[in-house]
């Protein structure tokens, strides 16, 4: 494996020209290079207690590097996992081109013998996913304008990789567990391993094997393999449904008609009356109706099934930043009465924002 080590060596120091509303200059990037040692000490031989997280790339653990006392995530790749020696040298190479504030910044990493390990910036507030499903008891709740916020950064991260990278990048695994939020529910964008350039030229589409999460995956990137930036949004798409309504993207504990998120939702978007039924019961009904609404709306046009119907990521970052700006507040607003929707702990009329 040292020529993987070397290639990895070869392009750890790169020149990339960054956006000009980032800066506009020739940067040199550079990422630095960690042996197994050191990132070992940093997690005192990765203990448990230091374990973020688990899947099927491997374990995250938090790690303080000895030389700078920098607190980071470390990913060790299993070496059975789904996230391999391609994945690896891909997510390096791509976070070493891209830099954006809504993206995780790779430190470094480590190809060290066997072993591949990735070092990130540290994100103290564990992912989207854990702040939406399976909630622990004492963490707080996300209420409107937060999930706005996160729904409106995502998006922007988003943008950035299909507009302003060159050639685009389409990230294929877009999700709610792989958009981090840091001490101030900023998020951004992580796991790159399956990311893909995307076409160039009179190219509409690029051509591979199916991969990504199950719920997630735009309808005709599963049954052709042909991959678009409009994959992503349908994608995003999801992650805004799961945002707006606490609800996974799928979830074998509901009744049948309801386990796919997109499936449930599809019959709610054609009738305004039960768009409150569709708002995460955690948000005990303070949201403005019609920041609801809207929100949703932006959701249907991305879970479109045909994907020229669907809009481009910039006007999603557009309908979506406007609605983050919009700061609600629940004790300055006229009320309406609304019912929960049936299935959900309590019955009682409650009261809706406006």
């Amino acid at each position: 494996m040292s020529g993987l080590a070397e290639r990895c060596k070869a392009d750890s120091t790169l020149r990339v020209k960054e956006a000009s509303k980032h800066g506009g200059s020739d940067n040199k990037i550079a990422s630095q290079i960690f042996t197994f040692r050191e990132l070992a000490s940093a997690t005192q031989n990765f203990r448990a207690e230091c374990l973020l997280g688990e899947g099927g790339f491997g374990r995250v653990y938090r790690g303080i590097v000895e030389s700078n006392n920098q607190v980071v995530a470390i990913k060790q790749l299993d070496h059975n996992g789904l996230q391999g020696n391609r994945e690896f040298l891909v997510e390096v190479l791509m976070l070493s081109l891209l830099h954006h504030p809504n993206l995780v910044n790779l430190i470094g990493y480590c190809a060290d013998g066997d072993q591949r390990l990735l070092v990130y910036e540290y994100m103290p507030l564990g992912s989207l996913e854990d702040h939406l499903h399976d909630i622990s008891a004492g963490k707080r709740r996300l209420d409107w304008n937060t999930r706005m916020k996160i729904a409106a950064g995502a998006a922007k991260g988003l943008e950035y990789l299909h507009d302003e990278a060159k050639p685009p990048v389409i990230y294929r695994d877009l999700k709610c567990s792989n958009i981090l939020l840091d001490g101030a529910y900023h998020p951004k964008l992580s796991d790159f391993g399956l990311a893909k350039l995307g076409p160039v030229g009179d190219k509409s589409h690029v051509s591979t094997r199916v991969m990504g999460t199950y719920g997630y995956c735009a309808p005709e990137y599963a049954m052709t393999g042909q991959l678009t930036l409009k994959s992503d949004v349908y994608s995003f798409g999801v992650v805004l449904l799961e945002i707006i309504t606490g609800r996974k993207a799928i979830d074998h504990s509901k009744a049948t008609g309801e386990q796919n998120l997109v499936a449930w939702a599809i019959p709610l978007f054609k009738d305004r009356r039960k768009f409150s039924e569709m708002a995460d019961p955690m948000l005990q009904g303070q949201y403005p109706y019609r920041g609801l609404y809207q929100a949703l709306a932006v959701a249907a046009m991305c879970v479109q099934e045909q994907p020229n119907m669907r809009p481009v990521i910039a006007d999603v970052v557009t309908a979506l930043s406007y609605l983050a700006s919009q700061n609600y507040d629940p004790d300055a607003q006229p009320t309406q009465t609304y019912r929960l929707a049936p299935g959900t702990p309590s019955r009682k009329t409650r009261k809706v924002k406006v």
